[in-house]
């Protein structure tokens, strides 16, 4: 792409914030405009600025319910997360990273929450957490890379698919414009299920948003059709920002650790004046190969810690019951443990779902240790399940029309 002039009173911050985006190719794509902000340029149906086809501008997407999607990124040791203490090949198969029957937060006479996670004691007590076991797809991949594909696209094992599941929701039924941002991604560079379309922004904080957007709007230029889409993003980051600055100070506590930075930062977002549809949170580490017991102790103590600061601050800004939260992963580990006192890649996981909204409960089935297939887990609920609750219970969308299938929606939420 040629470079286009610039009018030579902007600013030098701004030539090379133009600079840097007029170097890059406009196909669909997370593009870094500055350190720790990025903006998703728009691909598929509905572009970022550009008018909603009569085909996208289909009615029933209650935007104004919020959901909030968590990666466990590396794979989340399911079997020690939700402990299936009651069954006895559990201590067989894991002699050493065993979680102690006594030690757990017990959700029923067979099962317990992994002790890290006693934040969210109260939060099972009170109904507004559902587990459920068992998460995973046919024909497993086993590769980082390729099954966290799979989850972002809801692509079937042997699918490609070039837009996340929720991106394609997006281009179905459009956010208002009158919104923020479609979504928001925070603490990771890759949008996941928001890729590929829409108007998207990434960041690692909202100060260094607001500085990005505080450049965007330091002039205007004038030019050719690429020149006027790189402004129209500019227009999108200035919007966001003027609606997303106004955070009020909140008095809810968050928790130290990269987690707690994140779910700060999803606060700061909400309690600005404008609104988003989704926001996706990433907590790293969980690919525990060897010494597991104390990293994964430590992660699930994040998790459990942000999850119960992140309810009180919704509840803060009213907003608990009109949100949504739920986990997903990649995969989860070997039921056996490995000569590292770790566990290997494996299969299928427990999630959370959580909110206001949410019929607490135990969902899916246990984990049958007596039924592994080549040393892994066996599915029990697909994870299109999750994705179609998310899209027709909460959404109010028919999640065949994003999925490109059918996946019976789970009962887990009073609508």
């Amino acid at each position: 792409m040629n470079h286009l002039p610039l009018r030579s009173t902007d600013s030098p911050a701004r030539r090379e914030f133009i600079r840097r985006l007029m170097g890059m190719s406009m196909a669909p794509a997370m593009r870094s405009v500055a350190p720790g902000v990025s903006v998703l340029f728009a691909g598929g149906a509905v572009a970022a600025g550009a008018p909603a086809t009569a085909a996208s501008t289909r009615a029933g997407a209650d935007y104004g319910r919020l959901l909030i999607l968590i990666e466990l990124k590396g794979g989340n040791d399911g079997l020690n997360t939700l402990v299936p203490f009651a069954d006895p090949a559990y201590a067989s198969l894991r002699p050493r990273i065993a979680q102690r029957r006594e030690e757990l937060v017990h959700v029923s006479e067979r099962e317990g929450l992994h002790p890290s996670l006693a934040a969210l004691q109260p939060l099972w007590q009170g109904g507004e957490l559902a587990l459920i076991r068992g998460v995973g797809y046919p024909r497993p991949n086993l590769s980082h890379f390729r099954s966290i594909e799979i989850w972002d696209t809801a692509s079937a094992s042997e699918q490609y698919i070039a837009q996340g599941w929720v991106a394609r929701a997006f281009a179905a039924h459009p956010v208002p414009r009158t919104f923020a941002a479609d979504g928001v991604v925070i603490g990771n560079g890759e949008a996941g299920p928001l890729s590929g379309g829409g108007r998207v922004v990434t960041l690692v904080s909202t100060e260094q948003f607001l500085r990005q957007a505080r450049l965007a709007a330091s002039g205007r230029a004038r030019g050719g059709r690429a020149l006027e889409h790189v402004l129209k993003v500019e227009d999108d980051i200035t919007q966001a920002a003027s609606t997303l600055g106004g955070a009020g100070l909140l008095k809810t506590q968050m928790p130290d650790g990269p987690f707690g930075d994140a779910v700060r930062n999803a606060v700061q977002v909400l309690a600005g004046h404008g609104n988003v549809a989704a926001l996706r949170l990433t907590l790293n580490g969980f690919d525990t190969h060897q010494n597991q017991a104390g990293i994964h102790a430590n992660l699930l103590r994040q998790l459990g810690d942000g999850l119960a600061a992140l309810k009180r601050a919704l509840i803060e800004l009213g907003r608990w019951d009109s949100t949504l939260i739920m986990t997903y992963a990649e995969f989860g580990r070997r039921a056996q443990e490995n000569g590292s006192n770790g566990t290997d890649h494996g299969t299928a996981s427990v999630h959370f779902a959580l909110g206001g909204k949410v019929k607490g409960g135990l969902y899916g089935e246990a984990p049958r240790l007596d039924r592994l297939d080549d040393g892994n887990l066996v599915h029990a609920v697909d994870f299109r399940s999750l994705y179609a609750t998310a899209l027709q219970r909460w959404w109010g969308i028919e999640p065949a029309t994003v999925l490109g299938g059918r996946f019976p929606p789970l009962d887990l939420l009073n609508t």
